[in-house]
């Protein structure tokens, strides 16, 4: 395993964030109107911050089927994926002159963008971009978290599709965070999302904790020791039915295998790649 194929950190940059809203956004449904607080906790989007958006576009329509709608936001290029029509994701260009390898963003819902983005900074994290307005769904910003995870926060106030009840085929549907200090990540994210953990059984020598807040959300471990440079960060997970054949797709669209599918890791029904701009990718089966 390569620390650069766990690693979503880097220099970000300014980003052109968003991507929750749509210039295709038809009148929701009756009942898609969240409560009050009902998706705080939940990853709600999750944005490709890359360097090269066309290489970007080939590796993913060709491994998931996405489709892509060239738009723009806050003036730079921008791609919102789609999958069976619906949207999955977004494709941002990385500010010029910024290294390092791309990164998937995931933004994580809280009740209060601004206290949130207080306790980021409280407990040592860093602001990287401030509270944006993203159309009708409220705003964003994205800070590096206590142990230098980059993360986005959304304070939404419009209205999402309700989750499935079972994760959709090519979707992000988990996130698990690796962290350089368990106990502290866990009460941290406990305070910032009000998640509840537990402990998953059958996870080797390595504590796994779930965290949940209405539903599972997310897994989080301490990185081993053995994994000497890897850096703290949060993998996003898509659906797939064949992660031996996905990964192999991965590798002949020019991404990276990370982790092959092997019976000591959840009975072969895992593989992490990274895409040919070096952006992390774990694509799972399911059910596990």
């Amino acid at each position: 395993m390569t620390a650069r194929g766990w690693l979503l950190g880097g220099a970000l940059g300014a980003l052109a964030v968003g991507g929750c809203a749509s210039r295709k956004t038809a009148t929701p449904p009756a009942g898609t109107v969240p409560a009050a607080n009902a998706t705080v906790g939940r990853f709600v989007w999750h944005d490709l911050v890359t360097s090269d958006m066309a290489a970007a576009r080939t590796f993913y329509a060709g491994l998931l089927g996405w489709e892509f709608e060239s738009t723009t936001r806050s003036g730079r290029p921008y791609l919102i994926a789609r999958s069976g029509g619906q949207p999955a994701g977004g494709v941002v260009q990385r500010a010029e002159g910024k290294a390092g390898p791309a990164t998937w963003l995931s933004y994580l819902s809280v009740a209060d963008l601004e206290r949130a983005v207080q306790d980021v900074t409280s407990a040592g994290g860093k602001v990287v971009l401030g509270a944006t307005p993203v159309g009708a769904y409220g705003r964003v910003a994205v800070v590096l978290d206590p142990q230098g995870a980059p993360l986005g926060l959304a304070g939404v106030t419009g209205t999402l599709a309700p989750e499935p009840a079972q994760p959709l085929l090519h979707r992000f549907f988990w996130m698990e965070h690796l962290a350089k200090d368990g106990p502290a990540a866990l009460a941290f994210y406990k305070r910032l999302a009000g998640y509840e953990s537990s402990l998953a059984p059958g996870e080797s020598r390595f504590e796994y904790h779930i965290l949940k807040r209405h539903r599972s959300r997310a897994g989080l471990l301490q990185i081993p020791s053995e994994m000497e440079g890897v850096q703290p960060n949060w993998l996003p997970y898509v659906r797939v039915e064949d992660p031996a054949a996905m990964a192999a797709r991965a590798v002949s669209l020019g991404g990276k295998l990370v982790i092959e599918p092997r019976a000591d890791v959840r009975k072969g029904t895992l593989a992490v790649v990274t895409d040919p701009t070096g952006a992390a990718l774990a694509l799972q089966k399911w059910p596990l």
